[in-house]
């Protein structure tokens, strides 16, 4: 359930696959919390804004994210298409997240550069990179961490060599 995985869903998705071409009608990026997509914003008008049918993503990205800690921020690109059907990819959660759960803070500083708020070490930068590789497999795991470095960076934490 964690990295990539493609979804197809939505009437006539075969008859659409066999008769050949699909129209792309549009690309929809959301963060959606695991195993708890709903018709409720941010999913609803999202969907309903391209005619998508809700309660079939809701139900194929709840099953996917099943097993991921609840609550998890997971990014989902969403393929529309003009027949009304879609496919989806998730990806891994955002940096940001694994740095706030690694450091153990709520939130990030206010002043980056200026105010320290936790502390990482380059173990804990490193196995997030391992985590970050599988949606960055094109970029070695030295630029994902330099990546991360910046980001904890920004986010207020020192990074412990």
């Amino acid at each position: 359930a964690k990295g990539k995985a493609a979804a197809t869903a939505g009437k006539g998705a075969a008859a659409a696959g066999a008769a050949g071409v699909r129209v792309v009608s549009g690309i929809i990026r959301l963060i959606v919390p695991a195993g708890k997509a709903a018709p409720a914003p941010p999913v609803g008008p999202a969907l309903g804004q391209k005619g998508l049918n809700l309660m079939e993503f809701c139900k194929s990205f709840n099953d996917k994210t099943k097993d991921i800690k609840e609550s998890t921020p997971i990014p989902v690109i969403i393929t529309a298409y003009s027949d009304r059907t879609f496919t989806y990819i998730t990806k891994t959660p955002p940096t940001f997240y694994f740095l706030k759960k690694a450091a153990g803070i709520e939130k990030g500083t206010s002043t980056p550069g200026k105010q320290v708020v936790g502390e990482i070490s380059i173990k804990g930068i490193y196995e997030i990179a391992k985590i970050k590789q599988q949606d960055l497999s094109h970029v070695g795991l030295e630029q994902i961490c330099s990546q991360i470095i910046a980001t904890a960076k920004n986010v207020g934490l020192k990074v412990i060599r």
